[in-house]
């Protein structure tokens, strides 16, 4: 009887360790999973480089549809920002069906298109950071996103590029609205910090896991 007893005891206690180590697992997190304190800086930046470049790409297609519509060159965008490293001669370059015989549009597309997704995955880091600290709402989302890239087009646009090409380049083809109106290039910064905030839980971090069901 005694032993039985003494079974018995055990097989509560052993009842009772394993309710409590699943009350413990109610509440803390598992042993492995990483919980960051605040905002995940590093993340947030890996993760405005990968919106950044959807947003420069949407940003672009925007630029080239509406130029299409408006009866202008499709490639002007690229052109226009192609003046920053080759000065005035980026504005010459091969048109279809042109005559004058400098890069072909090709090249030309490939240089320029990689020069606009690089940049963009600079500038979304900022954006994507300001976008994350506004709220779950698509509507606060947004309103940030556009409202800090249109900073970042003031800052640049007349904060820098307004000096920076005229002392380096000797001309000023971005700022002037001579060959890229200002209404154009905001529109174009404002639809890339809308679509990095529609896009923005796709960079949300989480510490959730997926296990496969047996």
């Amino acid at each position: 009887m005694e032993t039985q007893s003494i079974e018995e005891e055990i097989q509560r206690l052993k009842q009772r360790v394993s309710e409590l180590e699943q009350e413990k697992s109610e509440i803390l997190p598992a042993p492995d999973a990483w919980v960051p304190q605040g905002h995940y800086a590093y993340y947030e930046a890996a993760a405005g480089f990968m919106l950044g470049v959807f947003g420069a790409v949407v940003s672009l297609m925007f630029n080239v549809i509406g130029s299409v519509i408006a009866g202008k060159d499709p490639l002007q965008l690229i052109r226009v920002y192609l003046t920053f490293p080759l000065g005035e001669k980026a504005l010459n370059l091969t048109q279809a069906g042109g005559q004058t015989e400098t890069v072909p549009d090709g090249l030309i597309l490939a240089l320029g298109c990689c020069l606009y997704l690089g940049t963009g995955m600079l500038l979304g880091v900022p954006v994507y950071m300001a976008v994350n600290r506004s709220g779950k709402g698509l509507v606060p989302r947004v309103a940030v996103g556009v409202a800090v890239s249109l900073a970042i087009w003031a800052l640049n646009f007349y904060g820098v590029l307004s000096w920076l090409q005229p002392a380096f380049f000797g001309g000023d083809w971005i700022t002037s609205g001579e060959y890229l109106p200002w209404w154009v290039a905001a529109a174009t910064h404002a639809v890339f910090g809308a679509t990095i905030a529609v896009l923005a839980p796709w960079g949300e971090f989480s510490t959730r896991r997926e296990t496969a069901s047996n």
